[in-house]
């Protein structure tokens, strides 16, 4: 894979949400499209030193998380998701797309697939709380996201390309 192949959003804080100075990565067919499935994508994470979480959809609302980045590769269907809170930006993934979400940055399913599912996971000795940004939970979270370390592998492209390039 390369750099062509992913994208990257910035979102800044909005007062709701911190979002984060690291940038989302979008890889656009990680795996191809006919050969994407939730056992493809765990080999994959696992490979790269990420050990695969869950296997679920995105919630339709907005949330983040301060104690863990995180990755979903779409393992099924299609979806439109909208990262960095309200005034954010749309993105739409398929069946074989990938992202990496960095601590802090809101993330909302808006629409998807009767089959859409993604493959989730979280840096090795990570775990992921649950925000939404409601009053109280900062300066705390922003403390917490500002703790965490970068991953030394991207979970999809391994130890040169994707975050490893992207967040540093």
């Amino acid at each position: 894979m390369t750099e062509a192949e992913t994208q990257a959003y910035r979102f800044d804080d909005d007062g709701r949400f911190p979002n984060s100075p690291l940038p989302l990565v979008v890889y656009h067919q990680v795996i191809p499209r006919g050969e994407a499935s939730p056992e493809a994508f765990e080999a994959l994470l696992a490979e790269n030193g990420w050990p695969p979480r869950w296997r679920y959809t995105v919630y339709g609302f907005h949330h983040y998380h301060s104690t863990s980045h995180e990755a979903l590769g779409v393992a099924r269907g299609s979806a439109d998701i909208l990262f960095g809170g309200p005034g954010g930006e749309t993105v739409s993934v398929t069946m074989g797309d990938a992202v990496t979400i960095p601590a802090g940055v809101a993330h909302c399913l808006i629409a998807g697939s009767a089959d859409f599912l993604v493959v989730g996971v979280y840096p090795p000795e990570m775990d992921a709380d649950l925000l939404r940004g409601e009053d109280g939970e900062r300066p705390d979270a922003d403390a917490r996201i500002a703790a965490l370390p970068l991953p030394r592998t991207d979970p999809f492209t391994g130890e040169t390309e994707g975050i490893v390039r992207r967040w540093r």
